[in-house]
């Protein structure tokens, strides 16, 4: 059922990605064009806003900038925690058997195996996953298949683990009740969209 179910969306994709290949190399220059205006159009517009609203901007993100400068120092402490039990996690060899136990059902998706240890490290650490990203852009390339890709996961996936044992151990929260499973829920759903998107714009 597995391999009917994986053949039916290879050959829906594959399908899509004849129809819009045409029109692949204007839609990436437009994404560019996005990107490199993104930030630029967004701090505008908070100045504006702030002018129009008649709200002291700069006083308001020096206010801003202390508060996150007593936050900082606050998670210090589940910081170091958490980023040494990854250090563990990866030295272990433990992320080796889970690239090897999950590799089949990657390939059935699409998924390159390369950007395995990407998926499986972005729920748990944002500079892992950063640097796995930058490895693989250095190896193949950023306009690779599997450099978008792995940009994509990183962009469409939050560091659940990270943000649970950080932010919610520094605010003394011990009950996590649903935040773990709807945490790592999304990271999956991004995680599936980012190999399906990618497969129908870059092929």
């Amino acid at each position: 059922m597995l391999n009917s179910l994986a053949t039916t969306v290879t050959d829906t994709v594959q399908q899509v990605s004849q129809v819009t290949a045409g029109s692949e190399s204007l839609f990436v220059t437009i994404m560019k064009g996005f990107s490199n205006l993104a930030v630029p159009v967004i701090l505008f517009v908070v100045i504006v806003l702030g002018f129009v609203k008649k709200i002291k901007v700069y006083e308001t993100f020096i206010d801003g900038a202390k508060e996150g400068f007593s936050v900082a120092v606050n998670i210090i402490p589940y910081l170091v925690a958490i980023l040494v039990a990854i250090g563990m996690f990866r030295a272990s060899g433990a992320m080796g058997y889970f690239i090897k136990i999950l590799s089949p059902l990657t390939n059935l998706i699409g998924m390159p195996a390369e950007t395995l240890p990407v998926a499986l490290m972005r729920p748990l650490s944002g500079s892992g996953s950063l640097g796995l990203v930058t490895e693989l852009m250095t190896k193949h390339g950023p306009d690779s298949f599997i450099g978008r890709l792995a940009s994509t996961m990183f962009g469409s996936t939050e560091t659940t683990f990270y943000v649970i044992a950080v932010y919610f151990g520094s605010v003394g929260i011990r009950k996590s009740r649903h935040a773990i499973a709807s945490g790592l829920i999304g990271d999956l759903v991004g995680l599936l969209m980012a190999v399906f998107i990618c497969r129908i714009v870059f092929g």
